[in-house]
């Protein structure tokens, strides 16, 4: 299974989780069954290229999100490609996976969605 944390660079497990996961220049993708760790440029719209994020981690394989928050329009893209979404990700991208495997996260809702999230 894949779980992948917005990134704000290359520096994997101990790289600084992105607040703004559309906007940030990498995502760290880690193989919990193989502990093989990924870091892949943001090449969405967002970031001067084409397509949004869930687009783009769904054809890398990823099952889980973990951020520190999203929109709600983006958790229903997410949920479109099948992505789980946590939010309450923060420190460092290991931090981030610890959380999750400790159940420290919490699955991204309407209810829990950013509501400063800008519109598209």
């Amino acid at each position: 299974m894949k779980v992948c944390v917005p990134s704000m660079g290359g520096s994997g497990l101990q790289e600084e989780v992105g607040a703004h996961f559309g906007r940030v220049p990498t995502y760290t993708i880690v193989d919990v069954d193989t502990n093989e760790v990924k870091v892949v440029k943001n090449v969405s719209e967002h970031m001067g290229g084409t397509g949004m994020p869930p687009e783009h981690l769904s054809r890398e394989g990823v099952h889980i999100m973990l951020c520190s928050g999203l929109g709600s329009r983006a958790i229903r893209m997410f949920e479109d490609y099948g992505i789980e979404v946590y939010v309450g990700a923060s420190g460092t991208v290991q931090d981030a996976m610890d959380a999750w495997k400790n159940n420290q996260l919490m699955m991204a809702t309407d209810e829990n969605a950013c509501k400063e999230a800008r519109r598209h």
